[in-house]
């Protein structure tokens, strides 16, 4: 007994030993950290504004109109990509649920009957009922313990990734929709152009079989109209494939009642200005910083299992129930076993080892990718900064422009009918002013995309 012992506490030296020699593990960054080395430079005053911050904003109460009121909620509850980030959490909360069992004994009933023949020529018979316990493992060490704690932590990185799913969806919706308003607007104004250029071509027709003007103003005019023609195929087109882009996101065909775009982008704003969040608002309430912050906890509770592989195993076996030789008086006589049983792995030709060493790297992915993911968040609320000042800047420039060349379009048509300047400077003038147009009605939709892309920027969209 004595020898035995002294075995059993040699073994468990080694495998301390064997611990040790894993090393100590490194120190997990902290966001502060993590943003200094990501982006060191970077800090974001707010520009203003009074109200919630974008995370405590509902998306209900953040997004105008008629339509997103309608369109988000079908996206919600009819998008794929939405119903597979649920489904996720399902998988990892049976995954978890699966390791907090290896923590309890499995217990079984069982009946069970054996006749063997004896060497005397008689029949020995045995039968057996009870519950038994099957191989349950005490998890001293904590192995267990720790790929529970790795389950539990991916639980929470499938819950925060199926919420960052869901606000780019939001996101996605709201730009899709941005993106339609400004085709609408794009179709009018196209429309708008033909049917000028189509009088206009009408006209010159009119003076070159008059004799008044000659075949290259004619020829301009021709050219003119069927510019913008393709210009108007172009849009539809692009309408089109917008269209059916915002269909794949809502899951499913548009609904019949829903309104037509207006497709007037002057007073389309699809968000309230928003009070632009701090970067610790940033860091902490970002559904991606959180899915790669449990994940990095996940990674290091399985380092904390890979580690505990070192120490011995200590499994017990054992049934209580009741044995006879005769079945009649089986539940007459009790019967009992106990097995406990404790392994030290000595030799694996180095499986923990390595088992380890994959733990210790996944966990610095891990550690990557969460400093990539404040990276990004940092960079993309600097960009929605950046685009929220200077866009509005170019709109208002791109008014005033698509004013300038109205009215020098129609300088050019008063020269043009009083026969001072030929047809070339008019359709000179109407090309500038349909250019001028078009571009002031993509800054709009920027600019609207722009706000949207900064609500989720700033962990917006519950």
């Amino acid at each position: 007994m004595k020898t035995t012992l002294t075995l059993t506490v040699s073994l468990i030296a080694t495998a301390a030993l064997l611990a040790a020699c894993a090393g100590p593990e490194p120190k997990r960054p902290t966001a502060p950290e993590a943003a200094q080395a990501a982006l060191p430079a970077a800090s974001f005053a707010s520009p203003g504004g009074s109200g919630p911050a974008a995370a405590e904003l509902p998306w209900a109460e953040a997004f105008r109109g008629a339509r997103l009121q309608q369109l988000i909620p079908l996206a919600l509850a009819n998008n794929r990509d939405l119903r597979v980030a649920a489904l996720n959490i399902e998988t990892a909360r049976a995954t978890a649920s699966a390791r907090d069992a290896d923590l309890w004994p499995t217990v079984n009933a069982g009946l069970s009957g054996s006749r063997t023949p004896t060497a005397a020529g008689g029949i020995n018979s045995l039968y057996q009922a009870g519950l038994q316990v099957s191989a349950y493992e005490l998890d001293v060490f904590g192995r267990l313990r720790g790929l529970s704690a790795a389950a539990a932590a991916q639980v929470l990185a499938a819950q925060s990734a199926q919420q960052a799913v869901r606000t780019a969806l939001i996101a996605s919706v709201a730009n899709a929709e941005i993106a339609l308003q400004a085709d609408e607007a794009l179709l009018k104004l196209t429309r708008d152009t033909v049917a000028t250029r189509e009088q206009s071509l009408a006209l010159t027709r009119q003076r070159f079989e008059g004799g008044i003007a000659g075949e290259l103003d004619l020829r301009s005019a021709e050219s003119s109209l069927q510019a913008a023609r393709a210009a108007l195929a172009q849009t539809q087109r692009q309408r089109a494939l917008d269209e059916n882009a915002l269909v794949l996101l809502v899951g499913g065909p548009l609904p019949a009642d829903l309104p037509p775009p207006s497709g007037d982008l002057a007073d389309f704003e699809p968000l309230a200005e928003l009070p632009a969040g701090l970067p610790a608002e940033v860091l902490t309430r970002r559904p991606d910083i959180r899915q790669a912050e449990f994940a990095l906890s996940a990674a290091d509770a399985n380092i904390d299992a890979a580690r505990a592989a070192f120490w011995p195993r200590i499994t017990l076996t054992g049934s209580v129930g009741t044995a006879s030789g005769q079945l009649s008086g089986l539940f007459k006589n009790s019967a009992w076993s106990f097995a406990p049983q404790l392994v030290q792995p000595l030799f694996d030709a180095g499986r923990n080892r390595a088992n380890l060493a994959s733990a210790r790297a996944n966990r610095d992915i891990a550690t990557a990718q969460y400093e990539k993911a404040i990276q990004t968040a940092f960079r993309e609320v600097a960009d929605g900064l950046a685009g929220r000042a200077t866009l509005a800047e170019q709109r208002s420039a791109l008014a005033a422009q698509v004013e300038a060349e109205t009215r020098r379009l129609s300088a050019a048509e008063q020269r043009y009918a009083a026969g001072v300047s030929s047809a070339l400077d008019r359709l000179d003038a109407q090309r500038s002013l349909f250019a001028a147009q078009q571009s002031l009605v993509q800054v709009q939709s920027q600019r609207a995309q722009n706000l949207v892309t900064l609500y989720r920027a700033l962990g917006g969209g519950g």
